[in-house]
């Protein structure tokens, strides 16, 4: 008979702790009962329903549309920061630079959402921008958020490329420019699209900043429902939350799917190079 070990009964209860309350809550989407907690019989009426709900739905078009632009610019900004901490190794500043593009991480988010609250306000009393604090404001903090997380994916991932491949290049007579995007962005492109996934995800989650940086008619589903939830849980929330994971899995699924067939399609590459390599000598 086989033994369970402690690690594997703490690693499925881990697993069950974390997706369990998920299942839950795609299971009760289908609850015909409009309470949360009685059952009432399968029924697709609050999937329905989303689409009369025009608050909620607004709700996530402007998060989407923010963490869009968020995992974009983060990790652009993100890997110029990971590139300056880790090709110039000595200039001025660069400690403070480092601790700066690394403070975030640390950082409580109360701090930071109030920081940069005071600071546009102060912004728009000198120069008059903002003119009023919406999905712009939340853009730029969401951005400052998750750029830091950007910088140290990509920053661990440039130290373990091999410079040769570069130097090689350049050698050849390629441009630094072309060197960047035919050898460099392909070589870390696993970290830059794990940054932008991260990026999107943290802005779609985010609830703190967002309250401090909005205004009015800037609501984002977090805040749509948090403030929803201190009345009671409807099913509506239920059924849009379900939509995301799904969509998100899908997403993942993909993005590993297409990761694996680029990683077989390079294997399958290096194993036919070393194979012509072998009969040309």
């Amino acid at each position: 008979m086989k033994r369970f070990s402690f690690s594997g009964v703490m690693l499925v209860a881990g697993m069950l702790f974390i997706y369990l309350p998920m299942l839950i809550l795609v299971i009760y989407s289908f609850n015909a009962s409009r309470l949360v907690t009685v059952w009432g019989g399968w029924s697709l009426h609050w999937y329905a329903g989303l689409l009369d709900n025009r608050q909620l739905m607004s709700a996530v078009g402007r998060s989407l549309e923010i963490a869009c632009y968020t995992a974009i610019a983060a990790t652009a900004l993100g890997t110029l920061a990971a590139f300056v901490l880790t090709r110039i190794p000595r200039f001025r500043g660069r400690t403070l630079f480092g601790g700066m593009v690394t403070a975030p991480l640390v950082m409580p988010e109360v701090i930071t959402g109030l920081s940069l609250l005071l600071l546009f306000v102060a912004m728009a009393q000198l120069i008059g921008w903002p003119a009023e604090r919406g999905l712009l404001t939340i853009w730029i903090a969401h951005t400052t958020f998750c750029t830091a997380y950007v910088a140290i994916v990509v920053s661990a991932r440039l130290r373990e490329l091999d410079l040769s491949i570069e130097e090689a290049a350049m050698d050849l007579g390629a441009r630094p420019w072309k060197v960047f995007l035919l050898i460099t962005i392909p070589m870390i492109a696993p970290s830059l699209a794990a940054g932008a996934m991260m990026s999107f995800a943290l802005s779609l989650d985010d609830l703190v900043l967002a309250s401090f940086v909005s205004g009015p008619g800037a609501t984002t589903l977090p805040m749509e429902i948090f403030s929803a939830v201190r009345l009671g849980v409807k099913p509506e929330i239920n059924a849009v939350a379900s939509l995301i994971l799904l969509v998100v899995s899908l997403f993942t699924f993909l993005a590993w799917y297409f990761t694996r067939r680029a990683e077989e399609h390079r294997k399958r590459a290096i194993i036919q190079a070393m194979e012509e390599t072998v009969k040309g000598s």
